[in-house]
């Protein structure tokens, strides 16, 4: 008796347990994300000490002179976006394309991170706009692989039609596999671009939709 009665306080504090789980999970991912951010941009960090450099001739604060310097920041990337959507983005582009490329290992990291804004950035981005979300079954009925497929023309190979298919990699989808594959093995996906970019940038943590 004394052991049903434990085995029942139990379940019922697991419940709450879980109940409260996703919201604690939640919590602390806010929170490594502040933690982050905090220490990439925060008042301690050399983007804040840049930040604070702008503020500090109108406040003794350092604090203050972070506060107004981001919020200054803020404030002029509003007449830059105007100029970019004016005609700019092609010369500033070509320019960075010029200098910050030509530099070692930060030419190769500004070049990732292009990419990646490029995919996020679908407007201008025609080519990606055109590809659309598929399953690929591999063997038929195996292991499920969300994918991108670029032309829905199949592609005959030793008498055997066959999709191509782009793999990505999480959480950064900018890489990953060219792949050509049996058309028997791909289904549509029944999502966006957009839902289909969360899903690989949250590793998974976003769910798919279950193929049907």
């Amino acid at each position: 008796m004394f052991k049903n009665s434990f085995n029942s306080i139990f379940t019922t504090w697991l419940a709450g347990l879980l109940a409260l789980l996703p919201l604690a999970l939640s919590l602390a991912l806010l929170g490594w994300v502040v933690s982050l951010l905090n220490g990439l941009i925060g008042p301690a960090s050399t983007v804040g000490r840049l930040f604070a450099g702008l503020g500090q001739p109108f406040v003794s604060s350092q604090n203050l002179a972070w506060l107004l310097g981001t919020v200054g920041l803020i404030v002029a990337l509003y007449p830059l976006g105007l100029a970019v959507q004016l005609g700019l983005k092609g010369p500033l582009s070509r320019l960075f394309d010029r200098t910050l490329r030509r530099i070692p290992l930060l030419g190769n990291l500004y070049g990732l991170a292009d990419r990646f804004v490029g995919l996020l950035d679908q407007k201008d981005n025609a080519d990606l706009a055109a590809m659309s979300p598929v399953w690929c079954f591999f063997g038929g009925d195996g292991t499920a692989v969300l994918a991108l497929l670029p032309n829905p023309q199949p592609l005959e190979i030793d008498g055997r039609a066959y999709h191509a298919i782009l793999v990505p990699t999480a959480p950064v989808p900018v890489g990953g596999g060219l792949l050509y594959v049996p058309v028997e093995w791909v289904k549509p996906a029944e999502m966006g671009m957009e839902r289909f970019t969360s899903i690989y940038v949250s590793m998974g943590i976003t769910p798919p939709k279950p193929p049907l």
